[in-house]
């Protein structure tokens, strides 16, 4: 998560967030009470909807007739927001995001606000337990679902000098009962990644491998 998030007071200026939101470049803001206990939030969305206001009738910006100058961040928030405590899961936070279509869950444990993880932030941490941001080749080989294929692959990797630093699998989206592994390698020790493949290749399905940047199909 990001910790030191910027925060509104329920009695936060719309105009002083709309600032910020220029400044800063960031997309929503947690709403706590004086007592510092979430209760709500408000997005880039929010801001700009209330430019000029739709909330309050009159001149948005007349500083005599009220509208902006008035407007809260209680009065555009949204209240008692979708939050997660500092020890969910990465799972659980990637679900609710893609499930209510949200790019930022407050992080809150006993109504305290803790930070705030974003979609950047999941993706952040995707790329450092995929091993991509360290690059180095990654295969991506078909199962079949036959029992302790996945395990036969490690070890054929293993006796071959291949050492690998992750294993990602997914359900494949086409092919119903058949998953797909994707393995980062390590250290390719004495072997070259074409002689790994054509090894592989006779025992296992390889989609396609990465190389220095380069994804080469072998479907």
């Amino acid at each position: 998560m990001t910790i030191n998030v910027i925060s509104l007071g329920v009695n936060s200026s719309v105009l002083d967030a709309a600032e910020i939101l220029r400044e800063k470049n960031i997309r929503q803001f947690p709403v706590i009470d004086s007592a510092g206990l979430l209760v709500g939030i408000v997005s880039d969305r929010d801001i700009r909807d209330a430019m000029p206001s739709k909330f309050i009738p009159g001149d948005p910006i007349s500083e005599q007739g009220g509208g902006l100058y008035t407007l809260t961040a209680e009065d555009i928030m949204t209240m008692d927001p979708i939050s997660v405590p500092s020890d969910a899961a990465m799972t659980e936070v990637a679900e609710l995001q893609v499930k209510h279509k949200i790019g930022g869950l407050p992080v809150v444990d006993s109504g305290q606000l803790m930070g705030i993880i974003t979609q950047q932030d999941v993706l952040r941490y995707l790329c450092t337990a995929s091993g991509s941001l360290r690059g180095g080749a990654q295969f991506a080989v078909r199962m079949d679902g036959r029992a302790n294929l996945l395990a036969e692959l490690l070890c054929d990797l293993r006796e071959l000098g291949v050492f690998f630093s992750s294993v990602f699998t997914a359900h494949d989206a086409v092919n119903s009962g058949f998953s797909n592994a994707y393995v980062s390698i390590e250290d390719m020790g004495d072997m070259s990644v074409d002689e790994v493949v054509d090894i592989l290749q006779k025992k296992y399905l390889l989609l396609f491998y990465v190389a220095e940047g380069v994804t080469v199909d072998l479907m």
